[in-house]
């Protein structure tokens, strides 16, 4: 049997700043001033080409449209297996800086809906295939911020004028420009984290194009969803009360104090250590307390990843670190998910300039990620110097909207698409108890997107409360199947339970995404 070898500086480490970053919402917006108007920009459709992504089994029609400045657009289309009865659902990408043809995979649970419209992903200007503004990032990202930073700033260096000229304006009059090259009267969007604000954008500013949002994980406009520190104490400590109530797991003890006293005395030679997911062996490059807390904030956003977080926790408390690697291990398609020279130049322009210091402290106060996440931003935008974009006031707007939420996501909680939305007039709210970030995929909820898609005034959601948490994990074969099994008491610990093998699956828990 071959072993993959991973050298230091492989795709692992580097994904430890990529967990920083990664899959990012919104942040506030919120004064008035109003963005010029888009100029018309007539674009005719090429003829289609059959192609392929991955996630997905069959065939796309694909296009390229050619910009008034040079600049090209990739489209792909999933058609309708009946001949399009319904307006064209586009999906919107997070970020700022995921490719929409990365979403292909969603057309697997929508399936339904696409059986009676088109399937629209157009890759934003500076993602995917629409000529990917990554810095050199993608491939060769350093694990270290500072350097990270220095990377960031000879990119700006070599590209000053491209880090103007990508906005959300921009994104969305793209959206409109498309949807009239393909002939297309009224369309629904379909946005996921960073991709709800570009929705909500596009409703306010093109209104009678637009039919119906289904927007999960919601980032309104005018949140701040940048200060995520107490948002994602909360999703952890949700996490710590589900796993105090499950018979088995709540022999873990006090795991959630065991991190905060990991992350507190993570010392150098546990730094240096830290092992491979892949191999079990230490690498050249530690890894720091900060990429440990970064790497758990990730795992919340995936219920099947923070299934794994008390038992990885509890053992690296007792000097084992192989789970804890493991949960690296989950993350390492995150390199190169992000544009980053896309990300920084939208974050920067129109979400972080937004955000001040006192807030920033106030946020990260009393919390295990403490200043991690966003300092990355704070610290990139300083070598990134774009002008500030802020949005108008957001307008009442009519259409049909369906929220999703779940109470356990760590970045956009049900409260922002509860308190934060109240010029949408015609909106229901989905909520999945102990759901993570993005839940479209899960139990019920794409039926339920078919139905409302298909015009379903107040949607029957009671099928919602079917979806629960994935079984937590409490040994290395995975989670106990039985719930009376519990974990022996004294030195075994874990060990005991991973003994009674043939009461456990021995299927692993990865991530949904």
């Amino acid at each position: 049997m071959e072993v993959r070898k991973h050298p230091a500086g492989s795709p692992w480490r580097r994904t430890a700043l990529m967990l920083a970053i990664s899959w990012l919402g919104g942040v506030g917006a919120g004064a008035s001033t109003v963005w010029a108007q888009p100029v018309e920009e007539a674009v005719s459709i090429p003829a289609a080409e059959t192609c392929y992504v991955d996630g997905w089994s069959e065939s796309l029609r694909c296009y390229e449209l050619a910009m008034a400045d040079g600049t090209a657009l990739s489209v792909l289309v999933a058609p309708a297996v009946n001949a399009g009865q319904g307006e064209p659902l586009y999906l919107l990408a997070g970020g700022p800086g995921q490719a929409a043809s990365q979403l292909a995979n969603l057309l697997n649970p929508l399936r339904k809906v696409n059986r009676e419209r088109d399937i629209v992903m157009v890759d934003r200007r500076g993602a995917g295939r629409s000529n990917v503004f990554d810095c050199g990032l993608s491939e060769d990202a350093p694990a270290r911020l500072e350097r990270f930073v220095e990377k960031l700033a000879a990119c700006y260096q070599e590209s000053p004028e491209r880090t103007k000229s990508l906005n959300s304006r921009q994104t969305v009059d793209d959206l409109e420009t498309v949807r009239k090259a393909l002939g297309h009267d009224k369309i629904s969007l379909w946005g996921g984290s960073w991709g709800t604000r570009t929705a909500l954008l596009y409703q306010q500013w093109y209104p009678e194009s637009l039919k119906r949002l289904v927007l999960d994980g919601v980032a309104p406009i005018e949140t701040k969803v940048f200060l995520t520190a107490k948002v994602a104490e909360a999703s952890l400590q949700q996490l710590a009360d589900a796993c105090a109530a499950d018979p088995v797991c709540a022999e873990f003890g006090d795991w959630r104090g065991e991190l905060d006293s990991l992350l507190a005395n993570w010392s150098q030679e546990q730094a240096a250590a830290f092992p491979d997911p892949f191999t079990g062996a230490p690498g050249e490059e530690p890894v720091e307390a900060w990429m440990i807390a970064s790497a758990v904030r990730t795992a919340l956003y995936d219920p099947s990843a923070s299934a794994q977080l008390p038992f990885a926790v509890h053992e690296a408390h007792r000097g084992n670190l192989l789970p804890l690697s493991g949960i690296f291990g989950l993350f390492t398609q995150l390199e190169g998910a992000m544009a980053m020279g896309l990300t920084f130049s939208v974050a920067c322009a129109e979400e972080i300039n937004r955000v001040s210091a006192q807030e920033i402290a106030r946020d990260s106060a009393d919390t295990f990620i403490g200043e991690y996440f966003i300092r990355t931003f704070v610290e990139g935008c300083k070598r990134w110097p774009v002008e500030p974009r802020p949005y108008s006031v957001p307008e009442p707007r009519d259409q049909p909207v369906l929220l999703i939420s779940g109470t356990a996501d760590p970045i956009t909680p049900p409260v922002y698409a509860d308190t934060q939305l109240d010029y949408l007039e015609n909106k229901q709210h989905l909520v999945v108890d102990g759901g993570g970030h993005i839940n479209s995929a899960r139990g019920c909820i794409p039926d339920l997107i078919h139905d409302f898609l298909n015009g379903a005034g107040s949607l029957d959601a009671t099928c919602v409360n079917e979806i629960v948490r994935p079984p937590f994990m409490v040994a290395a074969y995975g989670p106990a199947m039985v719930p009376s099994i519990g974990l022996a008491s004294g030195e075994g610990g874990s060990g005991d339970v991973a003994a009674e093998s043939e009461l456990q699956t021995a299927e692993q828990t990865g991530g949904e995404q």
